[in-house]
């Protein structure tokens, strides 16, 4: 920041002051220092000069071979990743613009075709891709969630346009719920559902209209029925032909549906509803995070950890925060090599991790940076 000398006193006062509010922020305690330097080796390893594109992966030899072509630069779902991470830097340091850019970059997948526009998983001018309903709910949730902030009507229009598009996507096979990918009837997905009923709830916070909240209800009463388990986590996704139940778990299935129960509650006032998050966050702090590192992918994590932070709100046990940062803790004392890049394992060898994962990473420190300016972080 450059001072006026010439300015008021008061004015220089107040800028003194609002300098040493930020201070622990910027100039970091260690989540935050973590933040800063994986936003710099993302740049310097992922970022491509030449395109103003970024790749996928770090080794050429790794990137992507689909439909008979090789993908030099990445598909959308890092740019998810990386959208995310930038919206909850912003949190951190307002006056940082890195939304903008990784907009720039997500609307060159931008596919305007009925029966409404979405973004593709590819470049729209080098060979575009499919269209995936989590992936346009990934954007419309930082959107709506940016909003909350900024009040851009660009914001609060980017996310109605993914949930427009969304919608094209739910059908009532199997009673309901939001199919994966758009143009593939084979199954629908926790992955497509719980996403699709956070960014009804924010539509729903944002413009008050019932239709919205509705909706929410409806696609968790859904998901629940077909995809929960006893145990109060989220099975991956059910086979719309015979019914038949994907039983994997991942941390980002349990998240969105947590963090949608956070919302209900914030917004109906309905005891039922924090109940049930205080129940799945309980099941998850359990099933992922009773070790020493993540069991599944840094984003999937990122998810999570959504939903553990918003809940915070209503349920001031930091035990869940405190649970996931043991994980993140030996993730970073474990996978990070000497270029400050994350590894992890590949068909038996060490390899570094892609453009989702260090996104999600980025995602996660982020929101660690804010969490060690408000709560306790060292037990």
């Amino acid at each position: 920041m450059i001072t006026n000398k010439r300015s008021l006193l008061p004015a220089l006062l107040l800028m003194l002051f609002s300098a040493s509010v930020f201070a622990q922020v910027k100039s970091g305690g260690y989540y935050h220092k973590e933040m800063k330097a994986l936003q710099d080796v993302i740049q310097t390893n992922f970022y491509d000069k030449a395109s103003g594109e970024y790749f996928v992966v770090v080794d050429s030899a790794e990137r992507e071979k689909k439909n008979g072509y090789t993908r030099q630069y990445t598909y959308l779902w890092s740019y998810c990743a990386m959208y995310q991470a930038a919206n909850e830097i912003e949190k951190l340091e307002p006056k940082t613009n890195l939304r903008s850019p990784m907009l720039k970059l997500m609307y060159e997948y931008y596919n305007p075709a009925p029966p409404h526009g979405g973004f593709t998983d590819y470049i729209m001018k080098l060979k575009p891709g499919e269209r995936y309903y989590d992936d346009n709910e990934w954007i419309g949730i930082t959107a709506l969630d940016a909003y909350t902030r900024t009040k851009s009507k660009a914001d609060l229009a980017l996310g109605k346009d993914m949930y427009d598009f969304i919608m094209t996507g739910y059908d009532q096979v199997l009673g309901g719920g939001v199919y994966w990918k758009e143009g593939d009837l084979s199954s629908k997905n926790t992955c497509s559902n719980g996403p699709g009923a956070l960014i009804a709830l924010q539509m729903y916070q944002a413009t008050k209209k019932k239709a919205y909240l509705d909706t929410a209800i409806k696609i968790m009463k859904w998901t629940d029925a077909k995809l929960q388990t006893p145990e109060k986590l989220y099975w991956d996704n059910i086979r719309t032909r015979d019914g038949r139940v994907n039983k994997g778990i991942l941390s980002y299935n349990t998240g969105t549906p947590l963090e949608a129960y956070v919302y209900l509650y914030e917004i109906t006032k309905d005891k039922k509803y924090l109940d049930e998050a205080n129940a799945i966050a309980e099941a998850s702090l359990k099933f992922f995070y009773s070790g020493e590192k993540f069991r599944d992918d840094y984003w999937f994590n990122a998810v999570l950890l959504r939903g553990y932070q918003h809940l915070l709100k209503f349920n001031k046990d930091t035990k869940y925060i405190m649970g996931f940062k043991k994980c993140l803790d030996g993730t970073i004392a474990a996978d990070k090599n000497e270029k400050g890049l994350f590894t992890g394992k590949n068909r038996g060898k060490i390899t570094v991790k892609n453009l989702v994962d260090h996104g999600g990473l980025l995602e996660i420190l982020a929101r660690y940076a804010w969490l060690e300016t408000k709560y306790d972080l060292k037990g």
